[in-house]
Formats: structure tokens, C-alpha cells, sequence
């Protein structure tokens, strides 16, 4: 069993935190379109307000990552969720600009908190790895089920921010499945101790901030490349991000098929390859073939890879530090991303951004392969290899801070035990199985 005692429907609770802070992020490049469309702002005005939604994000997963046991998980989930309703409530009932991008900047830092929390929550679980890929998987359901809601809804920059704060409305009610404060607090008492991996988490979050920030500058511009560089309509445009979008579920499924088959090192640092290849495919595209194989393809490998990260990070310290660390810097990356890709277009081309983006995610696969192979804390998955006359092996490392050297990892070859022959008269000291004396039998 694990050390923690589990809520009934803590997992749903988590999921759902998972999926309405995440959501934010997901709708980003239609709340942007809408606010150009709805209130007459330039692209370049509109991405800067999507911006700032997001970087109010990261800071709330950076702020509240060192003060979340002294909250509570139920008491900050509820104020971020609350944050989330009001602020993007009162964003899509004005029209004025100034109260639109405040109420943005607040929905932000409530979709970060949520996030964080549920990041936080996890990364305590026995398998932190599969709890990541149905929070992905549900999140990518409910973006996908709004992308094709929201286009027959009315125009404006009203429904896709209503959307975000229903969602948030609805997740409430499942906050109470949270421990409170107090239990928090006991928890991170018995849990206390300094941050581990430090080394090792830095990389990561560093590497993850590079990644998430080449992935969303594609993002931000693959609708200027299909529709100009590509020669494609705006529906044939639509029509393949919604084959993509279909194409990340497939990929969310398989990640959570494939489970710890390869363990964490060979999806992290093959999919990131296999992604740079998408992202040069996709930004050198020059009709529908080659913008479609980029985009789907680079759709289908991505909530791969970020299960993973998600997972190693989670896997780095129980208490959830630096699953929520990793998860603000990759909401950082994804702030930024946008604004990248629309600068590095403009002085060097489509062409040019995609060989500066993939060069730059060529570099950050190597550390964070070594992370994955050399620093990866709990057990991908908790199995049931034992120790004869033991307790589960693998079953302590999943519950421990970091896995003790003297527990067998798991597929461990066990121990043979050498057979001891006992003669009559004199007493011979017992021996172990390793063939030395025990301490108690010397002397």
C-alpha cells in the first residue's frame, strides 16, 4: 500500500483540476482570434494579451510552489477555480479593453493555481505516469469537443472564455474530494526534507521551458503557413488542426498503452527528435501533403512526449515540488512561444524559424535523456517484484522520497541463496545470502 491514505475520488478531483486549469492554454489560439475578430485588436495586440494570460499562469505555479502545503490542496484549488469563474466571466461580459485583459491576467493566475494544484496531487500518486495521461487525455477531449462547439456559437470573444469559466464552474463541486489543510499540513510534516534532484530537476525544467517554447512558436504560426506559405483555405486549414487535434488523443492513448514499456528516457528523447523533424516538415511546407503530415504527425508525438515529462517530473519528489516547477516553466515556454515564432518568421522566414526551432529542440533532448536515464526518482509504474521473505521492492520505492540503494530496482535479478550445510559438535556462525556472517551470529 501506499504510505498516504487515499480520499475516495481524490483521482477525479485531481483529473478534473487537471483539465480546467489546463484548458486555458488549449483554447489560447482561439481566444486570441476572437479577440482580434470581437474587439478590433491587431494580431500582434491579441497574442500579447494571450501572453500575459499565460505568463499570470506560470507565476501562480511559481508562487505557489514553495506555499501549497501551508494552503491546503482543497482551500487552493477553490480559489483558483474562483478566480478562473470570475475572471473570465467578467473578461467575456464587457467589451472594454483594459477590464478584457484584466480579467484575463486574473482567469491566468486562477488556471495556474488550479494547475499547480493538481500537478501537486499527481505527482503523490502511486503511479504518477498514468494519472498524467488521463488528466492529458481528458483535456484534450473537452479543447477538441469546444473546437468544434464554439465555431457554431455566436461571434465575438465571449463563448470560448465562458467556456474556461464554466469549466471551472463545474469542477467545484469535486474540490471537496481534496484533503484539507490541516491533513496537508501533517503530511508535508512527515514528508519534510530538503528538494532532491536539484541538479537534475533545474535541467529539467529548464529543458522543458526550451521545448514548450519552440513547440507553441509553431503553433502560433502554422495557420500564416498553411494559409500563405501552403496556398490553403481557411476550411482546409481548419479541417487539418482538427485532424491534428484528433491525432493528439490517439497519441494520449498510446502513451498510457504503452505505459513503462521503454521506461522514461527512450519516449523522451525519440519523441523530441521525432518532433524536430515535424516542426522542419510543417515550416517548410508548400501544400497539403507535407502541412498536413507535419501537423498531424508533430500532434500525435507531442502529449507522448509531455506525459512523460510530466511523469519524470512527478516522479522526481512525492510532495509535488517540482511537478509544479516543471509545469509553470512549461507554461512560461508556452507564453513565450508565440512571440518567438512571430519574430524569428518575420527576420528569417518560415524556413528559417523552423531550422532555428528544431536545432534548438535537438539540443534539449540530450539533457533531458539524461535526466530521464540517471535521475528519474519513483518507479515508472509499481509492480510486484519481490524480495524472498521481503516486502515489495518496488512498492518502496514508489512511496519513498527517493528509492533507497538497498532496495532492488525493479527487473532486479534476485539473490541466489547459497545452501549451508549444518554439522553436528561445534557450532559454525549461520551465513546470509550473500555469504557473510550476520552480525548477531560473530563472537
Amino acid at each position: 500500500m501506499s504510505s498516504r491514505p487515499r480520499v475516495p475520488g481524490a483521482l477525479v478531483a485531481l483529473v478534473s483540476l487537471f483539465t480546467a486549469g489546463y484548458l486555458a492554454p488549449y483554447l489560447v489560439p482561439t481566444v486570441v482570434g476572437r479577440l482580434s475578430a470581437g474587439l478590433g485588436l491587431t494580431p500582434a495586440q491579441a497574442g500579447l494579451v494571450g501572453s500575459v494570460l499565460l505568463l499570470g499562469s506560470s507565476s501562480a505555479g511559481f508562487t505557489l510552489a514553495a506555499r501549497g502545503d501551508r494552503v491546503g490542496p482543497r482551500r487552493a484549488a477553490r480559489a483558483g477555480l474562483l478566480a478562473m469563474a470570475v475572471g473570465y466571466g467578467s473578461a467575456a461580459a464587457t467589451g472594454i479593453v483594459p477590464l478584457v485583459v484584466a480579467g484575463a491576467v486574473l482567469g491566468g493566475l486562477g488556471s495556474g493555481t488550479a494547475t499547480a494544484v493538481a500537478a501537486a496531487g499527481i505527482a503523490g500518486r502511486r503511479d504518477p505516469h498514468r494519472a498524467s495521461i488521463l488528466g492529458l487525455l481528458s483535456v484534450s477531449a473537452t479543447a477538441g469537443a469546444l473546437y468544434l462547439t464554439l465555431p457554431h456559437l455566436a461571434g465575438g470573444h465571449a463563448p470560448p472564455l465562458l467556456a474556461i469559466a464554466c469549466a471551472a464552474a463545474l469542477v467545484w463541486p469535486l474540490t471537496g474530494r481534496l484533503p484539507d489543510a490541516a491533513r496537508a499540513v501533517r503530511e508535508a510534516t512527515a514528508a519534510t526534507g530538503p528538494l532532491p534532484y536539484r541538479r537534475a530537476g533545474a535541467v529539467l525544467a529548464g529543458g522543458i521551458l526550451c521545448w514548450s517554447l519552440a513547440q507553441n512558436a509553431l503553433w502560433g504560426v502554422s495557420g500564416r503557413i498553411g494559409l500563405t506559405q501552403a496556398g490553403l483555405s481557411e476550411v482546409t486549414v481548419g479541417a487539418v488542426f482538427a485532424a491534428a487535434l484528433g491525432a493528439g488523443l490517439v497519441g494520449v492513448t498510446a502513451a498510457g498503452a504503452l505505459g513503462s514499456r521503454l521506461g522514461r528516457a527512450v519516449p523522451i528523447g525519440v519523441g523530441t527528435v521525432l518532433i524536430a523533424g515535424c516542426v522542419l516538415l510543417s515550416s517548410a511546407a508548400g501544400d497539403l501533403l507535407s502541412f498536413a503530415t507535419g501537423e498531424i504527425l508533430w500532434n500525435a508525438v507531442y502529449p507522448v512526449v509531455l506525459s512523460y515529462l510530466l511523469g519524470l517530473a512527478a516522479s522526481l519528489d512525492p510532495r509535488g515540488r517540482w511537478a509544479v516547477l516543471v509545469g509553470s516553466a512549461s507554461s512560461l515556454g508556452v507564453a513565450c512561444g508565440p512571440l518567438a515564432g512571430s519574430l524569428l518568421s518575420e527576420s528569417a522566414g518560415y524556413t528559417g524559424m523552423g531550422l532555428t526551432l528544431c536545432a534548438l529542440l535537438l539540443l534539449v533532448a540530450a539533457p533531458m535523456t539524461a535526466v530521464a536515464r540517471h535521475a528519474s526518482g519513483r518507479p515508472l509504474v509499481p509492480g510486484s517484484v519481490r524480495r524472498r521473505g521481503g516486502a515489495p521492492a518496488a512498492i518502496l520505492g514508489g512511496t519513498a522520497a527517493a528509492t533507497p540503494p538497498t532496495v532492488p530496482q525493479m527487473g532486479a535479478p534476485e539473490q541466489e541463496v547459497a545452501p549451508v550445510p549444518v554439522t553436528a559438535g561445534r557450532r559454525r556462525p549461520a551465513k546470509s545470502s550473500y555469504g557473510l556472517a550476520r552480525p548477531s551470529d560473530r563472537g
